[in-house]
């Protein structure tokens, strides 16, 4: 195969994702005066992510019931918040044709609801027995979420900052 037959053939190519209607509308339609809602609100589900993990660490060191309580509100906190920021990245997944249309925001999608069935988890799980809940398996089921709560956080934003997703140009 000549040089030329190789240009041409790669000239030919095209990718069928990027040609459809609406690939490059990526812009938020869930945004308050400009500003994303589901990017606004992730903040929240992930602090209390970290902080379940964090009282439960400090529990099993000092043993002090505050803190198990303390997890307990923040894992249901975090699971109410969640499930908020579930909704407005819902949203703009399938109201947006350019995030639709991109695999990776699927992903995102999958491993975020898989994030959201773990909070509610480690929630139920404390809300009888909060103190006896921590020790073994409130602990390890915590420390499951803050490694799926980074593993989409990250992937989340470079979705937002590699791809231009769900960003807005504001009014």
């Amino acid at each position: 195969m000549s040089k030329q037959t190789r240009e041409q053939d790669t000239e030919d190519l095209s990718d069928p994702i990027s040609e459809m209607p609406g690939f490059d509308q990526t812009e938020s339609r869930i945004a308050i005066h400009g500003h994303p809602i589901h990017a606004m609100s992730v903040a929240f589900p992930v602090a209390l992510t970290f902080c379940v993990f964090g009282a439960d660490l400090i529990y099993w060191w000092t043993g002090d019931i505050f803190w198990a309580r303390a997890a307990l509100w923040a894992a249901g906190t975090g699971f109410l918040f969640g499930m908020l920021a579930g909704v407005s990245g819902t949203a703009e997944l399938l109201l947006v044709p350019g995030i639709r249309a991109r695999a990776p925001a699927w992903t995102h999608f999958i491993i975020a609801v898989t994030l959201l069935a773990l909070l509610g988890a480690n929630w139920g799980y404390r809300l009888f027995g909060y103190e006896q809940a921590v020790l073994p398996y409130g602990i390890l089921l915590s420390f499951l979420c803050v490694l799926v709560v980074s593993f989409t956080g990250w992937h989340g934003g470079k979705l937002v900052f590699d791809y231009q997703l769900g960003t807005s140009k504001g009014n």
